[in-house]
């Protein structure tokens, strides 16, 4: 198992991937970055195969101070998380101070959606993943991956302090796009926020629901394909959280640029593979630096890599947008901060990584760096221990990045 990421790592020794960094402890966005090399790569320990089986269910049950996530406000009462239901909100109902996700899809008119093209998937792994599109998507359409994007909306949304964006596009924008729009609960949350606004999210899957609001309406297409829209027509076009999934940035930076209104936003939200940690409590060489560097040189082999976020701005500069503004939010891996409120984002972290990490490394480790299943599994069990260690401090860098297209006559 370690050869083909030996040799990886070799390769990537040429440009080592930087490492973002910022001053606050507390989660707080930053404006600027400072970059640092990344540790090289250390090989990979691989547990006993008696070790093979996955953590259980009940060992990972989500509890922040003995309260459960969906209860942290004192004195509301604890409920679970539902199942996705769109005539509902998807997210915990939580009261104003929890950051409640403020969808309220449930009280819209409702039109059908429609599509042109039928429903394509493949089984893999025991996964089922979308082949519409000209390239392989690295996570699956499947319902426990639809339900793991409606638990990260509502988490995003509290790391950016309960905005659903932060472009500043007015009260009355007319048309917003959301490129990979998943199970199209921002656009749903977006279109009730401003009714004003034509609302279109494409994805590669149909994987949004049957009923939607009147101003909002989903498509089937591959982003990276020309696009089929007006140009010069978008007052905002947003993106989030599209790991294993771009492979040529600055060309879909460049229909961004094409199809935004002169004057109009650009948006992209994203997570780098980089673990932060301002008390340098992450073990070197340990099970989480051993799973980061793996994710970084296997997506870069897949063809997307996972720490594009940190070449962003220069992309978008090359481009000709003006008014960049990038922002740097840290969020928790565990429920280690003693912030109520980045406790329970590092919980909902924590869930999303150990129910996830599997469906986030299985197709590409196997097909990247040439790893049976089985290896995948052993492996991921060291990394599930550490996830859970409230001794290591450690932090995603999550980038959103804002960009402004020129006015006519504007010069960037």
């Amino acid at each position: 198992m370690a050869e083909p990421l030996a040799q990886a790592v070799a390769a990537e020794a040429q440009t080592p991937a930087p490492v973002a960094t910022t001053t606050a402890a507390t989660a707080e966005p930053v404006a600027t970055t400072t970059t640092t090399t990344a540790a090289a790569a250390a090989t990979t320990a691989e547990p006993t195969a008696a070790q093979l089986h996955p953590v259980e269910e009940q060992e990972h049950q989500i509890i922040v101070d003995e309260v459960s996530i969906s209860a942290w406000v004192e004195g509301q009462e604890a409920h679970t998380m539902p199942e996705r239901d769109f005539n509902n909100d998807a997210l915990a109902d939580f009261d104003d101070e929890a950051f409640d996700s403020g969808s309220s899809a449930g009280g819209s008119a409702f039109t059908s959606i429609t599509s042109s093209v039928l429903r394509g998937e493949v089984a893999e792994g025991g996964r089922t993943y979308a082949v519409y599109g000209k390239e392989e998507y690295g996570l699956p359409m499947d319902d426990t991956e639809l339900n793991r994007l409606d638990m990260s909306h509502a988490k995003y949304y509290g790391l950016i302090e309960k905005k659903r964006f932060l472009a500043p596009i007015g009260d009355s924008p007319q048309k917003i796009l959301d490129l990979g729009c998943g199970t199209g609960i921002w656009c749903i949350d977006v279109a009730d926020e401003y009714p004003s606004a034509e609302v279109i999210g494409v994805d590669i899957a149909p994987t949004q629901p049957e009923w939607v609001p009147p101003n909002c309406r989903f498509e089937l297409d591959d982003m990276e394909e020309p696009w089929m829209w007006s140009k010069n027509s978008f007052d905002l076009i947003f993106l989030r959280d599209l790991i294993y999934c771009i492979r040529d940035w600055p060309k879909l930076i460049d229909q961004c640029y094409t199809h935004v209104k002169p004057g109009g936003w650009v948006e992209f939200q994203g997570i780098t593979a980089i673990l932060g940690s301002d008390d340098n409590t992450v073990p070197p060489g340990g099970a989480l630096e051993q799973f980061t560097e793996n994710l970084i040189v296997s997506s870069r082999m897949f063809g997307t890599p996972i720490d594009d976020p940190i070449r962003w701005k220069g992309w978008f500069e090359e481009r000709g947008f003006v008014d960049i503004n990038l922002k740097i939010f840290k969020l928790p891996i565990n429920t280690w901060p003693k912030d109520t409120r980045m406790k329970v984002l590092g919980a909902w972290e924590m869930e999303n990584l150990l129910s996830g990490m599997e469906v986030m490394t299985m197709r590409v480790f196997v097909k990247a760096l040439g790893w049976t299943e089985e290896e995948v599994l052993v492996f991921l069990v060291n990394v599930r221990k550490e996830v859970k260690d409230r001794g290591i401090h450690a932090w995603w860098p999550y980038y959103v990045i804002t960009a402004r297209r020129p006015e006519e006559g504007e010069t960037a």
